[in-house]
């Protein structure tokens, strides 16, 4: 259990959860993950920023009673998500004269998700302030980062800015201040790719906002906190901009080994012209470095073979996760085996309908491929190769 200071008067209370592997039953999270919430103690009020998983509110609580907390006056609830809002029906229960401060939306939220009372909450809109005495939180709507009620709570005099998971990480560290390095960047690209990249559009308008608050630090919920608020929103900036690089993404599975002779045979042909490129076998990838491979690539090559006549099951998901992600790609490749036809273009585009890129030709080779099946498959590397060249990525 540990208490870490973030200023003087403010510190976070949460909970660092390193040995979660899983998140949403979906999510792999091979460094863990954080809860971050915060105390802040004014002259005369305190607030409680968000809170923690539900599974570990007693480590939120122990940490209240060893900082000798007798009275909290505010809960902003910046997301209704429970990884952020589970324990707030337990501190309601311990302080039982605090107000739950959010937005309307997050409040019908709050209600359905936690069962909260009516009257436990105090409603707040954009750019309305609460003065704790020293310390003045003014609250900024940051919608779809990632759900709609979304929003930032700001610490005026210590200019520190409360975002929940809008630029957070999946990253357990005893380390409160990130070290803005390799380590920090990947988790936080990684939370990006998996969690915040459909919503891409919208984050670059609350960019924007973000940009002009101007805060000195950032505290999102989960990952550390940022004292060099531009890396993370510089990093932002280019996640969430339209431009691609040099990159291709090969995502395949193969069951007799016909299809990986295809893949393997683009990734040589592919890298034999110094394009960057990503590789996986479906049946063993780590999603979600699949989905940050995703972020920037402009070519995507899906190359599965035939079940039942359809795309692979597992292809399929992959498919059907990256629809749902929505990458920026320009491109969309379609290589595969089949023993007497099917309907995997059909699945695989209709799996992507929501992405805005071309689709190449796709190449479907019968059986085993031979010499001349492989021939094809170069001359995909050099589509892929011209295609790249017209964007002026190489």
């Amino acid at each position: 259990m540990a208490i870490r200071k973030v200023a003087k008067g403010v510190y976070e209370i949460g909970v660092q959860h390193w040995d979660r592997r899983l998140f949403d039953e979906l999510i792999p999270l091979p460094e863990g993950t954080s809860y971050n919430s915060y105390i802040i103690f004014g002259e005369k009020k305190t607030a409680i920023i968000d809170s923690v998983d539900p599974k570990k509110a007693h480590i939120l609580l122990e940490n209240l009673k060893n900082l000798k907390v007798k009275k909290v006056d505010y809960i902003v609830s910046n997301h209704a998500e429970q990884d952020h809002s589970g324990s707030i029906p337990e501190l309601l229960e311990l302080f039982p004269n605090a107000k739950v401060v959010t937005n309307q939306k997050a409040k019908n939220f709050l209600i359905d998700l936690l069962h909260i009372e009516e009257d436990r909450f105090i409603i707040i809109k954009e750019e309305d302030k609460i003065d704790l005495g020293g310390k003045t939180l003014t609250f900024y709507m940051t919608p779809w980062v990632h759900w709609p009620e979304t929003m930032s709570t700001y610490l005026i005099e210590d200019e520190i800015l409360f975002t929940c998971d809008f630029f957070g990480s999946h990253l357990a560290t005893s380390n409160l201040f990130s070290a803005d390095d390799e380590v920090v960047y990947e988790a936080a690209k990684r939370y990006y790719a998996e969690i915040m990249m459909p919503f891409r559009v919208a984050i670059r308008k609350n960019l924007k906002k973000v940009r002009e608050i101007n805060p000195q630090i950032i505290a999102p919920s989960h990952g550390p906190v940022y004292k060099n608020p531009d890396f993370i929103i510089s990093a932002y900036e280019d996640w969430t901009n339209d431009v691609v690089k040099n990159e291709v993404v090969i995502a395949f599975i193969s069951m007799h080994g016909s299809t990986e002779i295809i893949a393997e045979r683009l990734y040589n042909s592919l890298v034999n012209m110094e394009l960057e490129v990503k590789y996986y076998n479906l049946a063993k990838a780590d999603v979600g470095q699949y989905a940050m491979s995703l972020v920037e690539a402009a070519t995507l090559v899906v190359a599965s073979p035939t079940v039942l006549g359809g795309i692979h099951p597992q292809a399929a998901f992959t498919v059907s996760l990256t629809g749902a992600l929505r990458p920026k790609l320009k491109y969309v490749g379609i290589l595969g085996s089949f023993g007497w036809g099917g309907r995997m273009v059909d699945q695989v585009k209709e799996l992507l309908k929501g992405i805005n890129a071309e689709f190449l030709e796709p190449v479907l080779i019968k059986g085993m491929p031979g010499e001349e099946d492989l021939k094809k498959i170069d001359e995909y590397a050099k589509l892929i190769y011209e295609k790249h060249k017209s964007l002026g990525l190489i």
